[in-house]
C-alpha cells in the first residue's frame, strides 16, 4: 500500500512541478527583472540534471538490452545459443596474469602453457550501434612464450540432446584483432571413450565470421553423447589484443540430397 501511495505522490508532485514551470514561462515577458533573474538561474540548475538524465537515459537504453538472446539464426534451426559471458554482467568481469585452466564465468575457459603469464582476459561493455550481443570478450596478450593459446567454450546440454549426424553446428563470431593471425576453430563431442574433433579455419576477412561444423562426416555415436565444447585456438597471439564482440552458436538438420 506504501507503495501505491508514493507512486500516487510522486505522480502528483510530477505534475505539479510542470503546471508550475509551464506558467512561469507564460509569464515570463511581463514578470518582474529581479524576479526573473532569480527563475533563470534555478531554471539553469534544474536544466543542468535534466540534461545529465536524458544523456546518461539516452546512452543507455541505445546500448544493446543486458541477457539479450536475440541474433539472426538460420530458419530452420531448432537450437540457439549466446553464452552468458555474451548475454550479461559476471560477478568478476576480468583476470589478469591469467593461469592456466582459468574461468571467466562458468562456461569460459583460458588454456596456455606459458611459464609467466602476461594475458588478461576482461568482459567489456558493447557500445557500437551495431552490435547485438549486450557484453564482448578482450583478450590482451603481451610477452607469450608458450606453444599454445586457447580459448575453450562449454556448450549446454541443450546443444547435444537429440544431437544427429545430420545436424550442422554454426558459430557466428565478430572478432576484432590489432594485428592479423590465425584462429582455429575446433569442436568437440565426446561420445563414450571417445571425442569427436572437427577442426575449421576462421576467415577473418568477413565482418562477421561463420563456422560451420557437418556432422554427416564424423563418426560420432548418437547414442553415447556426453557433452559438447568449442576452442577457439589462436596462432601467434604474441602482443596483441583480440576483442571477441559476440559469439553465437546454432544448430539445424542438414539438408537432404
Amino acid at each position: 500500500m506504501a507503495k501505491i501511495g508514493e507512486n500516487l505522490l510522486d505522480a502528483a508532485f510530477y505534475s505539479r512541478a510542470i503546471a508550475k514551470w509551464a506558467r512561469i514561462a507564460r509569464m515570463a515577458r511581463s514578470a518582474d527583472l529581479t524576479g526573473l533573474r532569480r527563475q533563470r538561474l534555478r531554471a539553469r540548475q534544474l536544466k543542468a540534471h535534466l540534461d545529465q538524465l536524458i544523456h546518461i537515459a539516452d546512452e543507455r537504453l541505445a546500448l544493446p538490452l543486458e541477457g539479450s538472446t536475440s541474433f539472426p539464426k538460420p530458419h530452420n534451426a531448432d537450437w540457439a545459443w549466446r553464452p552468458e559471458l555474451w548475454r550479461g554482467p559476471l560477478p568478476n568481469p576480468g583476470l589478469s596474469s591469467v593461469q592456466n585452466r582459468a574461468m571467466l564465468g562458468n562456461e569460459v575457459t583460458l588454456f596456455h602453457d606459458c611459464e609467466f603469464s602476461e594475458l588478461t582476459l576482461r568482459q567489456l561493455r558493447n557500445l557500437r550501434a551495431q552490435d547485438l550481443a549486450p557484453y564482448g570478450l578482450r583478450m590482451d596478450v603481451f610477452r607469450f612464450d608458450g606453444s599454445f593459446l586457447s580459448l575453450v567454450v562449454d556448450m549446454p546440454r541443450e546443444c547435444v540432446e537429440g544431437l544427429k549426424r545430420t545436424h550442422l553446428i554454426r558459430m557466428d563470431v565478430i572478432v576484432e584483432l590489432e594485428k592479423n593471425i590465425e584462429i582455429f576453430a575446433r569442436l568437440n563431442i565426446k561420445n563414450g571413450p571417445n571425442t569427436e574433433q572437427i577442426v575449421r579455419e576462421l576467415d577473418l576477412s568477413q565482418d562477421q565470421v561463420v563456422a560451420e561444423f557437418d556432422l554427416a562426416y564424423s563418426t560420432l555415436n548418437e547414442r553415447r553423447i556426453d557433452g559438447a565444447w568449442v576452442d577457439l585456438i589462436f596462432e601467434g597471439p604474441e602482443m596483441n589484443q583480440v576483442v571477441l564482440r559476440d559469439l553465437t552458436f546454432s544448430r539445424r538438420p542438414r539438408a537432404q540430397i
